[in-house]
């Protein structure tokens, strides 16, 4: 595998620092210490902050891409896709209750700042949004897969925020056993009866 290039290791850090810090706090000089380089070799890769943020929002997203697309090969139906998507929250519960959620935190403090990339990070929550009713869709409420997948992705986000305020393990884990029964309860509408 090929070592990783400075451009890369500095969009990996920044990530990382806008995430557990924020983007508004995080500066120049926060990135560059991590990464190790000197500011004259830093500002050969990035000009300015947004530009760093524009590499953060695309590496987000690809990642994102990536990861929907590995739990749909490996997912043999769509019930087992969606519980992929909710033990998320599992998985990654001790951040989520240090920082929240990496593309809700983002989104929420670009949306403060009137920033011009809050839409970019938004559409990192709309390929959540858009799977998540392909698998509902998949489930045969193809007329309401759009508001269900919706509501998923708003109850999974709201666990997180109060997570983070809460500091609450157990809560995370009441929370997605309440949103695996509920996914139980929709009916597959795909299976004849």
């Amino acid at each position: 595998m090929p070592a990783q290039s400075t451009r890369d290791l500095i969009v990996e850090e920044a990530d990382a620092l806008f995430y557990e810090r924020g983007f508004e706090t995080t500066s120049f000089a926060d990135i560059a210490k991590a990464v190790g380089v000197s500011r004259g070799n830093f500002y050969h890769h990035f000009k300015t902050k947004d530009d760093i943020l524009d590499a953060v929002i695309a590496r987000r997203m690809e990642r994102t891409r990536a990861m929907l697309d590995r739990w749909q090969m490996e997912g043999e139906a769509p019930r087992e896709r969606i519980l992929s998507f909710i033990h998320m929250l599992i998985a990654n519960r001790a951040q989520i209750m240090d920082f929240g959620c990496p593309v809700g935190t983002l989104c929420s403090e670009l949306a403060k700042l009137d920033h011009s990339a809050q839409g970019r990070a938004t559409e990192i929550l709309g390929l959540y949004r858009d799977w998540l009713a392909e698998q509902i869709g998949e489930l045969g409420a193809v007329d309401r897969a759009e508001t269900l997948a919706l509501h998923l992705l708003v109850w999974s986000q709201g666990v997180a925020v109060m997570a983070t305020a809460f500091k609450d393990e157990a809560f995370i884990r009441n929370e997605v056993a309440g949103i695996e029964q509920w996914l139980a309860s929709l009916p597959d509408l795909s299976q004849p009866t």
